[in-house]
């Protein structure tokens, strides 16, 4: 065989062989996943619920139809307080819910939802993006076959609605409330008796009397559940100045997909999650504004000086115990108080004096 025709046969074998590789690549990118997705929200939820859809359409369109997530709300997977274990063993690969439902399984996961007397929303959001926050939620969750990102913040939340007023810190005692996370440990502390219950359950249960208050979010949740109907009085806000929810992730479905998939993903997180904080915003104003003309009777109401320093002692007295017995604990809460501080001063002469001018 000549030179030349060796040449042309290296050439030929070369060309197949850069044919395959694109004719492979091809076939990658074309690859269609198809994700499940388990929500702690019952179907058609206002808000919550339009997250995880936002998300999904986001992340189809952005990839071109390449990422296609199935959305299974409360009524279809039964299990409303199940969505770490179903993401956790593969059953799904992705979920919605918040982070606090599951300090009964691993107690610091409830510090990426709302602390009370923390960080208001933007400043929560700073401490994630910029001040370590999302490596340590991920230091949490990475022993559990999981990842977690911020699933969209419900703003400052409502101290609930309760059946008669509350004078003192002895009005508390005994008292049974749904009321979740870390601020359920407060109660507790104080006298109260809180209970988690799952979102459909709470109307008939404050109903029914199982409970004699409860916290839901605000008013764009609350009139749509009718509380005001069964429960007149209504506290502002001290537990949960800033609610981030999350969006779960298997870490073996994540690590599956090409790296442009896990951008687009993790993108559409990001996008959804604003996107539920704005539309939270909007509709607790335009939701208080209807109760205000149609329900007028409903007294709201701050919690005395007496009980919120109660509780804020209680609250220092708890973060101080989990921090003396568990050192990821320690780490998480110093973060928080550090960049709190920080922040805060901040917020003081902007934010704060903003208001102030009114």
């Amino acid at each position: 065989m000549t030179t030349r025709n060796k040449i042309l046969l290296l050439i030929k074998a070369a060309s197949v062989a850069l044919l395959a590789t694109v004719s492979l690549s091809a076939q990658a990118a074309e690859k269609v996943y198809r994700l499940k997705l388990a929500e702690t929200w019952g179907p058609n939820t206002p808000i919550l619920g339009d997250a995880s859809k936002n998300m999904a359409k986001l992340a189809n369109e952005m990839s071109n139809g390449r990422l296609q997530i199935r959305i299974d709300s409360a009524n279809k997977h039964k299990a409303p307080l199940g969505v770490f274990d179903m993401v956790k063993s593969g059953q799904y690969d992705l979920g919605h819910s918040s982070s606090y439902y599951w300090k009964g399984k691993v107690p610091n996961t409830l510090y990426f939802s709302s602390m009370p007397f923390g960080m208001m929303t933007t400043e929560q959001y700073a401490w994630f993006y910029q001040g370590g926050g999302m490596e340590l939620m991920q230091e949490v969750y990475a022993p559990h076959n999981l990842l977690s990102f911020p699933g969209g913040n419900s703003d400052i939340q409502m101290g609930g609605w309760f059946k008669k007023e509350i004078n003192s810190i002895d009005d508390l005692k005994g008292l049974k409330m749904r009321i979740p996370g870390f601020a359920g440990e407060v109660f507790a502390k104080v006298g109260a008796k809180p209970t988690n219950i799952a979102p459909g359950e709470l109307y008939t249960s404050l109903e029914r009397g199982t409970i004699d208050a409860l916290e839901w979010v605000g008013p764009a949740f609350d009139l749509r559940m009718g509380f005001q109907k069964i429960a007149p009085y209504y506290y502002t806000a001290w537990h949960e100045p800033g609610s981030e929810t999350q969006f779960l992730v298997n870490k073996k479905t994540w690590d599956k997909l090409p790296k442009d998939l896990q951008l687009i993903l993790e993108t559409s997180f990001r996008v959804a999650a604003f996107d539920m904080y704005t539309q939270a915003l909007d509709a607790n104003a335009s939701s208080w504004a209807t109760m205000q003309s149609d329900y007028p009777d409903i007294k709201v109401r701050d919690f005395p000086p007496e009980v919120l320093q109660t509780m804020r002692t209680a609250t220092d007295e708890l973060l101080a115990e989990q921090a003396a017995k568990d050192p990821l604990a320690k780490k998480i809460i110093d973060s928080q108080a550090n960049y709190a501080k920080k922040v805060r001063a901040w917020t003081n002469i902007s934010t704060k004096a903003y208001l102030n001018h009114e």
